[in-house]
């Protein structure tokens, strides 16, 4: 569905409505959040929303695939830094692990648009989830594959599928944080986060360094 353009269709209209959509699809959910509420937020009419997006659905798709990309960039960024020299490949990792679980917080209305897509999963329209999963978070392990493929090329990894070992790494250090904090929604300290991704990295290190 392409996005509808009018008089109003200004640059500044649409980010106000995207933004105003992210944060109430993330406090009231798919289900409940209306495009009243999401005109009531942006300060800005239906008619204004309407001329920008065909409906709930699209602005949903629109929002939760804009947010997904930008949080997406901000992580190449970061594997890059940490993966792509590796000086110390465990403090690397670590390093890669935690600075990866900080970026939850610089992205909170995008976070708790997952914890809506996670907990409303039934709810929401099927080509939503499909676009959602192959943009966002089942993806993140083919991003991080090549860095680690590279670095069993180095002897430093015992990796028959790069592609695995990157959902390992993944599942022992972001996701068990992540599931423990709800995406940020409750806190841990750096001393208690810290603790997950040293532990899940050095399982990681048991499981592919070959020794």
């Amino acid at each position: 569905m392409a996005e509808r353009q009018g008089h109003e269709g200004r640059p500044e209209k649409r980010r106000a409505i995207t933004e105003a959509a992210r944060k109430v699809f993330g406090r009231e959910g798919y289900s409940r959040a209306s495009i009243d509420m999401i005109a009531a937020e942006a300060g800005v009419s239906k008619r204004t929303i309407y001329n920008h997006f065909a409906d709930k659905e699209q602005l949903f798709l629109t929002v939760a695939l804009e947010g997904a990309n930008e949080v997406t960039a901000t992580i190449a960024h970061i594997m890059d830094r940490h993966l792509r020299k590796i000086v110390d490949l465990e403090q690397d990792l670590i390093d890669f692990s935690m600075e990866r679980i900080a970026a939850v917080t610089t992205f909170p209305d995008h976070f708790a648009l997952v914890r809506t897509i996670e907990a409303e999963a039934g709810h929401i329209p099927p080509q939503i989830l499909k676009a959602w999963i192959d943009a966002g978070p089942q993806t993140a392990h083919l991003r991080l594959a090549p860095y680690l493929r590279q670095i069993a090329d180095r002897g430093l990894l015992e990796i028959d599928d790069a592609e695995r070992a990157a959902t390992h790494l993944t599942l022992l250090t972001i996701t068990a944080v992540n599931h423990q904090t709800f995406y940020g929604a409750i806190s841990l300290s750096p001393d208690e986060i810290a603790e997950v991704v040293v532990s899940g990295v050095r399982a990681f290190l048991r499981s592919y360094s070959g020794n």
